[in-house]
């Protein structure tokens, strides 16, 4: 557990300005958008939420809960001002059945074995309502295994088929997957690679990526990713550092499986 502890606290200090996590809203908020068209008083939930950061980019679409296993990130969350937030496990989800209209689990599932990865994946399916949406982002590509992966507990990196498969067991029906970071992804390959040769540090020693670059560095790699998220409205990335889904619980579903 201090392990995520640490890397709640590290997420804390770069996830407002880092490219990376600006980068993944503007990949999110298209799906968002798709997922929540059309509906009224739209509730949202966050599986494993961390601080409780992106209740803020959720909030824009409706009413936003989270829940996450740790003390730290949901203290660090309340001194941010962020109220709807739960202690809890994604394996035992504390909400009623088809509760949600929207439910999202981002770089979760990465760091679950294969029985929690089942158990959470169930849950958000329970507690999605039929016709509802999830929204997963996940690690992807092994090739990209590196020192970051130390630090955030990575036990796999997803394919594509892999998290469809994870996702279409449950009972969603996959409506969009694709790869992002594409532009990142050769300096990532050359970096991970040499510290895949170096040898990744324990889970102690490794600081992971979460270093803000430069303001005009950090904001040149932010603009990049905007770019691709332009191109992303159109088509699918066939590589990437993540993987992104939107997937549809069928109106005709059952909550309990």
């Amino acid at each position: 557990m201090w392990r995520v502890d640490r890397l709640l606290r590290e997420t804390a200090r770069a996830e407002v300005r880092h490219f990376w996590y600006r980068g993944f809203r503007y990949f999110v908020t298209p799906l968002l958008r798709r997922a929540t068209a059309g509906r009224a008083a739209v509730t949202l939930l966050d599986c494993g939420c961390g601080t409780g950061n992106n209740l803020e980019l959720l909030s824009r679409f409706g009413r936003a809960y989270g829940f996450d296993l740790t003390a730290v990130g949901l203290q660090i969350g309340r001194e941010a001002g962020r109220t709807r937030l739960a202690l809890a496990s994604v394996t035992h989800v504390p909400f009623p059945s088809n509760a949600f209209d929207v439910v999202t689990s981002f770089d979760v599932l990465y760091a679950l074995h294969e029985a929690q990865e089942r158990a959470a994946v169930d849950e958000m399916y329970r507690v999605t309502r039929p016709g509802g949406y999830v929204i997963v982002n996940v690690a992807a590509m092994n090739v990209l295994r590196g020192d970051h992966s130390i630090l955030g507990g990575e036990v796999q990196r997803y394919s594509r088929a892999r998290l469809a498969e994870v996702l279409g067991r449950a009972g969603f029906v996959v409506e969009r997957i694709t790869y992002t970071n594409a532009v990142l992804f050769l300096p990532m390959v050359v970096v991970r690679t040499l510290q895949r040769w170096r040898g990744l540090p324990p889970a102690g020693e490794s600081a992971g990526d979460f270093h803000v670059p430069p303001a005009p560095v950090n904001s040149a790699l932010a603009g990049a990713l905007r770019v691709e998220s332009w191109w992303l409205r159109m088509l699918n990335n066939p590589f990437g550092s993540s993987l992104l889904c939107l997937a549809r619980k069928p109106l005709a579903a059952s909550a309990a499986r």
